[in-house]
């Protein structure tokens, strides 16, 4: 484990220029018929704790260790399943960003790699974007030609009866080294147009599930809504150029949220 804090200021995060940086890192191998994970180190505000396993699939749950992302906070979690492994990732709580001291922004990186033959399941709870915070969040996705991924990302713009924060999301997917998917969301002051009708008007909580399966090249998903109550949200399945499928949900919560985004996966993984 290697954490590097920059010197104190009276707050206790340090300074506008500086905060927190951290690396954790996760690494899980076939062994046996299973998936053992001889890289599991915690750094920061990343504590891991092994889940018990089912079948083949290791299990790991973040747990936060304290309050972070905060202003001028540097993290990163990298994750890479190799050739065989099944690894599944959850958090024991929401993601909560914070100001903090600084009125610096924070960043957020998760890199993942997925081998060929492996399987990567990354669902954490929702990132909530506090008033006062700024965070500047980016996954990058690197997949074998034959490797799954589920990957859920949940958003909640401010805690109850606040405002949010400013957030912004970049989302790159490569797979065989090609782009499957690269997007960028931008929300909360400042942000163009993110409350208007062309985005998020009002609802405050937007996510998405993106499922790699080279199961899908034989039978490809089709374009269609998956919501009758708009006053719930609405979510619309999307197909990808590739063996890739991508649920796209907003809501005016959380809760809503994670209601369309478990009943959307539900409905793609009985087919």
């Amino acid at each position: 484990m290697t954490s590097t804090t920059a010197p104190a200021a009276p707050t206790g995060r340090g300074t506008a220029a500086v905060g927190v940086r951290a690396t954790a890192r996760i690494t899980a191998a076939a062994r046996g018929g299973g998936t053992v994970l001889p890289v599991l180190d915690g750094d920061g505000p990343f504590e891991f704790r092994r889940l018990r396993s089912r079948g083949a699939e290791a299990r790991v749950c973040v747990v936060g260790a304290m309050s972070a992302p905060l202003g001028g906070d540097r993290l990163r979690i990298e994750a890479t399943a190799r050739q065989g492994a099944a690894l599944h990732v959850t958090s024991a709580a929401a993601t909560l960003a914070l100001r903090g001291p600084t009125t610096a922004h924070a960043t957020y990186d998760v890199h993942l790699t997925v081998a060929d033959h492996a399987e990567l399941r990354w669902l954490p709870k929702p990132l909530i974007s506090a008033a006062g915070s700024n965070l500047r969040q980016t996954w990058t996705i690197d997949l074998a030609p034959t490797a799954r991924l589920v990957l859920r990302e949940e958003l909640v713009l401010g805690r109850m009866g606040e405002p949010p924060g400013r957030v912004t999301t970049r989302l790159t997917v490569r797979r065989g080294g090609h782009v499957l998917l690269d997007q960028e969301g931008d929300y909360g002051p400042g942000a163009a147009g993110w409350d208007s009708p062309a985005v998020l008007a009002r609802h405050r909580a937007a996510g998405q599930i993106l499922i790699v399966d080279p199961a899908l090249d034989a039978e490809p998903p089709t374009a269609q809504a998956l919501t009758d109550t708009p006053e719930d949200g609405l979510a619309i399945l999307t197909p990808l150029a590739g063996p890739a499928a991508l649920v796209t949900a907003i809501a005016p919560d959380g809760l809503r949220l994670r209601h369309l985004l478990d009943a959307a996966h539900t409905t793609r993984s009985s087919r």
